[in-house]
């Protein structure tokens, strides 16, 4: 978990890169003039060296990758930063409803865990449903947290526009994807069609007018990664990338696996209402992981995200039993 003091350390090494950064751009000016250009070059390298310690410490202040682990896959992932998608499933109008109730949640989770959640991208439906959204999530232990929230989750409860008091079942799927490093996943350029499109939603004239947004086609894998996050179309065009080395690295993994287990399954699979790995019973007051086989009866405060850590927690502690049972 984020402390004051620690933010406070974040902010203060932004603020010195931000200074170091001005300082490189003096230095160039002054590389222009003959007579001061081999000390303006000097005090440049110099410079982008200070540059890239402070960037390594910023990384691992806000939540860095692992050091001590160069031989396991971890070593490729942070496992402090999340990258969660939510799609809208079976059901229709209820689905997308769902899809903002567990984005709600996770807001909720990590507000309560003094996590920063920072939207990347939304599609939303009619009567205030989602159809797709995705977020980063950074914080201590973030990925490892969330990771086991991947699949498809179910709702079964009476919608507010159902007159007859009928129970409806609906899906949404959660894909929650690491942060790796550059250098675990090459990214060939000359397979990614990029376009540019509008960001809706607040952020001034800027944002709404001019096409800050990024859409990266990965054309081997038909992979679609959209990003209206920030006002700049450079910034938007790094996060989509960083998604899609996300998305990629997780294909690759899955890939692996799927060649020593025999048998090759997404964590999404077709989004049907039989499949699924979590089920939230409104009429019963339950939510149930169907993976453990585990049942809680305190379905407000879990989905209000506010007791969604036990639930994760004592996740992660029963499927890691299973790991050592199965090994």
């Amino acid at each position: 978990m984020y402390t004051i003091d620690t933010m406070d350390y974040v902010d203060e090494l932004k603020n010195q890169l931000l200074e170091i950064e001005q300082k490189i751009k003096e230095t160039e000016g002054l590389a222009k003039d003959p007579q001061m250009k081999e000390m303006a070059e000097e005090e440049k390298k110099n410079l982008l060296e200070n540059k890239l310690d402070l960037e390594k410490s910023i990384d691992m202040a806000e939540g860095g990758y692992e050091e001590d682990s160069e031989d396991s896959e971890d070593a490729n992932i942070n496992p402090n930063v999340a990258i969660v998608e939510i799609r809208a499933g079976a059901g229709g109008d209820e689905a997308g409803l769902f899809a903002g109730d567990l984005y709600r949640m996770y807001q909720r989770f990590c507000s309560s865990e003094s996590f920063s959640l920072n939207q990347i991208d939304i599609n939303e439906g009619g009567l205030g449903n989602i159809k797709s959204v995705s977020f980063e999530v950074r914080g201590q232990n973030a990925y490892n947290l969330l990771k086991l929230e991947s699949g498809v989750h179910r709702v079964q409860r009476v919608p507010v526009t159902e007159s007859g008091g009928r129970i409806h079942t609906s899906t949404a799927s959660v894909v929650v994807l690491p942060k790796v490093k550059p250098i675990a996943v090459e990214l060939n350029m000359f397979e990614i069609e990029i376009s540019t499109m509008h960001s809706g939603g607040a952020g001034g004239q800027n944002v709404n007018k001019v096409e800050t947004g990024v859409r990266l086609t990965h054309k081997p894998t038909g992979i679609v990664i959209g990003c209206t996050r920030e006002r700049s179309q450079p910034r938007n065009k790094e996060i989509a990338l960083e998604i899609l080395r996300s998305r990629l690295y997780e294909l690759k993994l899955e890939e692996q696996r799927s060649k020593i287990a025999g048998l090759r399954s997404g964590q999404v699979g077709t989004m049907d209402r039989s499949e699924k790995i979590k089920t939230y019973n409104f009429p019963q007051n339950r939510v149930t992981d169907h993976r453990i086989g585990k049942s809680w009866h305190n379905l407000e405060l879990i989905i209000s995200g506010y007791s969604l850590k036990k639930v994760l927690e004592e996740t992660l502690e029963a499927m890691n039993a299973q790991a050592k049972e199965d090994e």
